[in-house]
């Protein structure tokens, strides 16, 4: 009997435990979601948000300008969203009719908990040009984004006319399909309060600091303190549904191999890259092995996000290539 009480004891111990650690990342997770977005930096005051109400969520987007339509695709990185624009969005406007959105799961659009893919942003900004652009449109895609711009092309090539593509992803990582590691990583993202608790440990304000400081900028003088709040507001917006474009994102469900595509499709095609960015000379280079017509050009002293570090170089070039 003393035995029997005694690991009797013992499990209602752990079972305190346990639900006092749950409870505490609860509470955690809560207080990351609140104080991550209390700022609201990513409203855009000088543009009309518009909202296109489409199948599977609302999109947020805006639209500004008159002129030929222009669309901009932001990168699907963790906290990517339209605020990728915000330094060059006021200019194009000038000489175009503009779109910026926030794809479904990201920045301030619905974040449906679902299993994000290349082809679900395909029939996104398919349904979004025919719906609410109405008209064959002129497309700015960056980083992983641009597959999502040839795959849509290729798929209907009445609606999109010249596409700009800002450091696309490597052909090779695109290449890579879900494996037994990324879809466990994908489904421990995707538990109720451990995955929520490391995606707020993969998405907090130290995260996006080193991403900026090392990857995403060539110099860290330009990196601006709301450049980083941005990307932790972008990331949890919505709360823990946040996470489940992150985690089909590392699952590689974004991925698609576009090489077959990219032979075929015959838009007008420009890649704007930055110098020091590596591998990325060897990144362009197989894009044009596959399609010598694309042209590119390479900016000197950024990195990944250069449309935040040089959005006068990246403006420069949008001008040209658009006949402004």
């Amino acid at each position: 009997m003393k035995k029997d009480s005694k690991i009797h004891d013992k499990i209602n111990i752990i079972t305190f435990l346990t639900g006092l650690a749950a409870a505490s990342l609860y509470v955690y997770n809560k207080l990351e979601f609140s104080h991550a977005v209390f700022q609201n930096i990513l409203s855009s005051p000088d543009h009309k948000e518009l909202v296109y109400d489409w199948r599977f969520g609302k999109i947020h987007y805006t639209k500004s300008g008159s002129g030929a339509p222009l669309l901009l695709l932001h990168d699907l990185t963790p906290g990517s969203s339209s605020y990728e624009y915000s330094k060059v969005v006021s200019e194009l406007s000038k000489t175009h009719e503009v779109y910026c959105l926030d794809l479904l799961g990201f920045g301030k659009s619905e974040k449906p908990e679902m299993t994000y893919t290349n082809y679900l942003y395909v029939q996104l900004i398919t349904d979004f040009i025919k719906n609410v652009i109405s008209r064959r449109t002129n497309l700015v895609a960056s980083g992983n984004s641009f597959p999502v711009a040839v795959m849509a092309s290729h798929n209907d090539n009445s609606i999109i006319q010249k596409i700009i593509a800002v450091n696309p992803q490597d052909l090779y990582e695109l290449s890579q399909i879900p494996s037994k590691r990324s879809r466990l990583q994908k489904f421990v993202l995707n538990l109720p309060i451990i995955g929520t608790s490391l995606y707020n440990l993969y998405t907090n304000k130290s995260y996006f600091t080193k991403q900026f400081s090392e990857k995403y900028f060539y110099n860290s003088e330009k990196i601006e303190e709301n450049y980083i709040s941005a990307y932790v507001e972008a990331s949890h917006i919505g709360g823990y549904h946040a996470k489940y474009s992150y985690s089909s994102y590392i699952g590689r469900y974004m991925n698609i191999n576009i090489i077959h595509a990219l032979k075929e499709i015959n838009n007008s095609i420009l890649i704007i890259a930055a110098a020091d960015k590596e591998d990325n000379r060897t990144i362009v280079d197989n894009y044009k092995y596959y399609n010598p017509a694309i042209e590119s050009v390479f900016v000197a002293r950024s990195k990944q996000l250069l449309l935040l570090e040089r959005p006068d170089m990246v403006l420069k070039h949008l001008k040209t290539y658009l006949n402004i």
